[in-house]
């Protein structure tokens, strides 16, 4: 018996690292990724109704976002469209995850989204054809779909699962959020970086062998982030002052790293303690959360859909 409303999570993303490593013909830049889940995130709720009309309800955020520029109103209108459904739903999102803070807030709410309309509404569509739905309302959708940790090249939707080292990650929130189209149009962004083999990365093996190879990595957006936003620059070198000791750090540096295009910036650590110890060493006026990395997205275990992996 299929229900007739699901209160699902949309947890938030890191990118461990991001690399340019091109541009094609049409613009789209060339990247390579490493995506890790966090057990933080929006929290969704979906209403089945029969009236065929998406509504959005209650949102804290929509003041600042129409209902036609939102991507958890636009994912299901995109689903109802596709399936031809006659279906339709509310939509109600209690915000934690920062809009602009490069930790992927809009599309893990559209990804949440298809993945429970495609319940509520029976429509029992592989994972494979939400992922191309997903693609078509941003890049970073896919990965949420599919829900496992992954490297991801070409615009970030070419994806192979991999298994990151426990850890728990600080993430420290500047007050504004960046305008990721004025990073990738800026003539300063590096567009070059050689190609790593994906086979380069330890995945599931130990910890010590993952930090080594990702301390050697870098995100290509964050210089061009820094000097467009000052407060992520201010932000990641009070991070980086404090957390001396975190996965990145080598011979002294801290290792504090921006997620995606801005403006959030993290530091990762083995242990819950380790995170919170630097956490108190942050000004107070430094907005922050400590949150586990994940390698599956939680909700698997509440939506099962065909062609899961």
């Amino acid at each position: 018996m299929i229900a007739d409303a699901l209160t699902v999570p949309a947890p938030a993303k890191l990118n461990l690292f991001l690399h340019v490593t091109g541009r094609r013909a049409d613009g789209y830049h060339l990247l390579q990724t490493l995506f890790v889940f966090l057990d933080f995130g929006d929290t969704l709720t979906l209403q089945r109704t029969d009236d065929r009309v998406i509504r959005r309800v209650a949102h804290d955020y929509a003041e600042d976002v129409t209902e036609d520029a939102d991507l958890s109103v636009r994912a299901a209108r995109l689903l109802q469209a596709e399936s031809g459904t006659r279906r339709g739903a509310s939509i109600r999102i209690v915000k934690r995850l920062p809009m602009g803070g490069g930790l992927g807030g809009g599309s893990s709410d559209a990804a949440s989204v298809l993945l429970a309309l495609n319940r509520l509404w029976g429509l029992d569509l592989p994972r494979a054809q939400l992922a191309a739905l997903g693609l078509r309302l941003g890049a970073d959708v896919p990965v949420f779909i599919h829900g496992r940790s992954a490297w991801a090249e070409g615009v970030g939707e070419v994806l192979q699962p991999v298994d990151v080292a426990n850890f728990f990650a600080l993430v420290v929130v500047p007050p504004l959020g960046v305008p990721t189209p004025s990073i990738f149009a800026d003539p300063e962004l590096t567009r070059d970086t050689l190609a790593l083999k994906m086979a380069s990365f330890p995945a599931g093996s130990s910890a010590a062998r993952q930090k080594t190879f990702l301390a050697r990595q870098r995100n290509d957006l964050q210089p061009v982030a820094c000097r467009l936003a000052p407060a992520v620059a201010e932000h990641l070198a009070a991070l980086d002052r404090a957390s001396v000791g975190a996965w990145f750090a080598e011979n002294g540096s801290g290792g504090a790293r921006m997620t995606g295009s801005g403006a959030c910036v993290f530091a990762v650590f083995d242990t819950e303690a380790e995170a919170q110890a630097v956490q108190a060493k942050l000004p107070q006026e430094i907005k922050s959360f400590v949150a586990r990395g994940l390698n599956r997205h939680p909700l698997h275990q509440i939506v099962e859909v065909p062609g899961a992996g």
